[in-house]
């Protein structure tokens, strides 16, 4: 008989891994590695560029660069559920730094806010894109927790069949030009 060696993935609570949004979450998120982590999820390949990035009196969480258009990304985090301001703040930060994608990360997206998100990628042209992710903390046993970040929203264009009109895609680890996609299938 043959032995399952398999562990079992437990649920963490983000405030287990960060218990400070802008003191913990923000500044580990803008590391180099752990957007690369994001960007996976996504299929992007994403720079920091700056944290607590001024807009006007304001402060933006991640402001990062779309490496395949060279464009400013917005990334705006919540440990918790959203809410409405954060989706007044992802607008305003957004216009301010003339960000063509927006990224907002919450631990858990009502479907109002995911619903506005998918609205606003509906009536936007393709150069302008807004993601919804929930994150996640996930461990096997005494591990360290990994995060997961799970796209619920995203715009129409982006899957390998209707590439928007980005640059360059990264699918399974490789990165091709929009042609180079549409050939894989």
């Amino acid at each position: 008989m043959v032995k399952n060696h398999f562990g079992r993935l437990e649920k963490v609570d983000l405030r287990a891994g960060w218990s400070d949004e802008a003191r913990d979450f923000t500044p580990w998120l803008a590391q180099t590695e752990n957007l690369e982590i994001l960007g996976d999820a996504l299929g992007m390949e994403l720079e920091p560029v700056n944290t607590e990035q001024g807009v006007g009196p304001y402060k933006a969480d991640i402001l990062a660069r779309d490496l395949a258009t060279n464009t400013n990304m917005l990334i705006e985090n919540q440990l918790e559920k959203t809410d409405h301001s954060h989706l007044g703040q992802i607008i305003t930060y957004s216009a301010g730094l003339e960000a063509k994608t927006i990224i907002w990360i919450a631990r858990r997206f009502t479907d109002e806010h995911r619903a506005a998100l998918d609205w606003l990628n509906q009536i936007s042209d393709e150069l302008l894109n807004f993601f919804g992710i929930e994150v996640e903390l996930w461990k096997i046993r005494d591990s360290s927790p990994a995060p997961r970040f799970n796209v619920v929203s995203k715009p129409n264009c982006m899957d390998e069949v209707n590439p928007c009109l980005r640059t360059t895609f990264k699918f399974n680890g490789i990165t091709k030009s929009p042609v180079g996609v549409l050939e894989w299938f």
